[in-house]
């Protein structure tokens, strides 16, 4: 992957005001990235029931967007598929970029 210009691909910086460096700097930062399927509440003796071969059924219905999280603020909703042997997430829907570092900055959580 050849290394990006911030400042050629990543308008950002100067919406947010920041200088060429800071922003390869905030550019560079590790995010936790996870999708969520979905969710469902269970009973402590429900958990304990579970074997290898159980079915949790989830509380989403089948054919739901998936929703992206960068540090559990919701960035990006997206489809399941298939690369090679592993499961990916094709991006259907995303939040616009600045609203996505606003949120991530803290000042707001969904």
């Amino acid at each position: 992957m050849d290394e990006m210009s911030p400042d050629e691909n990543f308008p950002l910086g100067a919406a947010l005001g920041e200088s060429s460096h800071e922003l390869h700097r905030i550019l560079e930062i590790p995010l936790d990235i996870h999708v969520e399927l979905g969710r469902r509440k269970m009973r402590i003796h429900e958990l304990l029931e579970i074997d290898a071969g159980s079915v949790i059924e989830l509380g989403t219905p089948a054919g739901t967007p998936l929703s992206i999280f960068a540090n559990n603020v919701l960035v990006a909703q997206g489809e399941a598929v298939i690369v090679g042997e592993r499961y990916g997430v094709r991006i259907t829907d995303i939040v616009p970029a600045t609203e996505r570092v606003r949120r991530l900055g803290g000042k707001e959580s969904l």
